[in-house]
């Protein structure tokens, strides 16, 4: 599209006369969502409600309802903040309907098409003809394949008549809450949590094993594979990431948000157990470890414990990595120290942490002793979207925090 061409789309999407300002509205209640990725529809819902003058929007992905507490609607132009991301929808409302494009602010030329017609509830559309709905319900084991690169994970799904919730679990991280529907015997899954889209069809072969592709965004995709298997494993989530030989410690020196420098042998952390929380506010799993190291901080901090998050952010530019931290900090009301540590690129990520053999995942949590050694590295999160999953990386967060501070106890 020439630039003329540009311009005179987006007059025609965004532009409107004062008589069309005063008639339009957004109007409140379930909305169904599509951006397009691939050639292909994802879908998800949303949810307008009021707050007082305020309009607010929560994306619904089968249980989780995430909070978009930035909607600007002026005229029939919509402009919807994509939570803590970098990221906007912007679109032209006409009575029921939303046209626009879901864009993301830091990626260059990273527009995708988006439409919305408010009223409906569905996720994908319905069978045209299936007398038999085959059940995809269950614990599967799972293998990932893009070109050379093959990565194991787990999925677990429920189904409930045509309607599946479920998410992968990786090595690295879940794939959140996935929502869909069986249709015309395939299943087909997809999340928007404001920066990712993704998309998921699986259909089952004779043998039960189900055959798939998974969608990503505007170019990413992997196909897929899973057999049935009550006891699927991954690799031990603390052994992916570790110390080279010859080290004991983390050591770093970088600016917190207002560019003040900060090191582990700052007075604050001294004789205290410190996390360290490698993570990037671009980051759907860091900000699920965010919403629970936050609360869990204001209440352990008294106990002689410092959490430190390691910012690598999507742009090199201080200024900017900055303002995305500080607006993640106020939107999850978070009261631990940041510090920007460096760009989401891992390789350039894993220079500015040379004792460790990489950076392998966003989120990484490190924890460390009141001696300042390192205890413990856990590679990745296990979100509220893996259900016990979830609760038993709590359980093991608990556990390790509670044993190192009992051990420097005992050697005082």
């Amino acid at each position: 599209m020439d630039k003329v061409c540009l311009v005179t789309w987006c007059i025609l999407l965004f532009g409107c006369s004062s008589k069309e300002q005063a008639s339009v509205d957004l109007k409140s209640g379930i909305w169904r969502a599509t951006v397009e990725i691939q050639g292909k529809e994802l879908p998800f819902n949303f949810d307008v409600q009021r707050d007082g003058n305020k309009t607010v929007v929560y994306l619904i992905n089968a249980e989780e309802r995430l909070l978009l507490d930035e909607v600007k609607v002026d005229g029939d132009s919509v402009d919807i903040v994509m939570h803590i991301f970098d990221a906007n929808i912007k679109a032209r409302l006409k009575g029921d309907t939303l046209e626009g494009l879901f864009i993301k602010n830091f990626a260059t030329d990273y527009r995708l098409p988006f439409q919305a017609v408010h009223g409906q509830w569905h996720r994908f559309n319905k069978s045209t003809n299936q007398l038999e709905i085959p059940d995809f319900s269950g614990k599967y084991e799972v293998k990932f394949v893009h070109e050379a690169d093959t990565t194991p994970a787990i999925a677990i799904f429920k189904q409930a008549e045509d309607s599946v919730t479920g998410t992968f679990l990786t090595p690295t991280g879940d794939y959140r809450f996935l929502q869909g529907n069986v249709v015309n015997g395939t299943l087909h899954l997809s999340t928007f949590d404001g920066n990712y889209a993704y998309l998921f069809t699986a259909a089952k072969q004779l043998d039960g094993s189900l055959v798939g592709e998974y969608y990503s965004g505007k170019t990413w995709k992997e196909s897929w594979t899973a057999r049935r298997n009550d006891n699927a494993s991954l690799p031990d989530a603390d052994k992916l990431t570790y110390l080279k030989e010859g080290y004991e410690r983390v050591e770093f020196n970088f600016p917190d948000v207002n560019g003040n420098n900060v090191s582990l042998n700052d007075d604050k952390y001294k004789n205290k157990v410190v996390v360290l929380q490698i993570f990037g506010t671009w980051c759907p799993n860091c900000m699920d470890e965010t919403k629970f190291l936050a609360p869990w901080y204001r209440e352990n901090k008294g106990r002689g414990v410092e959490i430190i998050g390691l910012a690598y952010e999507r742009k090199p530019d201080f200024t900017y990595a900055s303002n995305r931290v500080k607006k993640m900090v106020d939107k999850l009301n978070v009261s631990y120290d940041f510090v920007i540590a460096g760009t989401d690129d891992k390789d350039k990520a894993s220079e500015t942490l040379p004792m460790l053999n990489r950076v392998v995942a966003f989120p990484t949590t490190i924890f460390i002793g009141k001696d300042g050694k390192v205890k413990k590295i856990h590679t990745g999160f296990s979100g509220p979207s893996t259900g016990i999953y979830y609760e038993q990386y709590k359980e093991q967060f608990n556990q390790t925090v509670n044993e190192l501070l009992a051990q420097d106890i005992a050697l005082k």
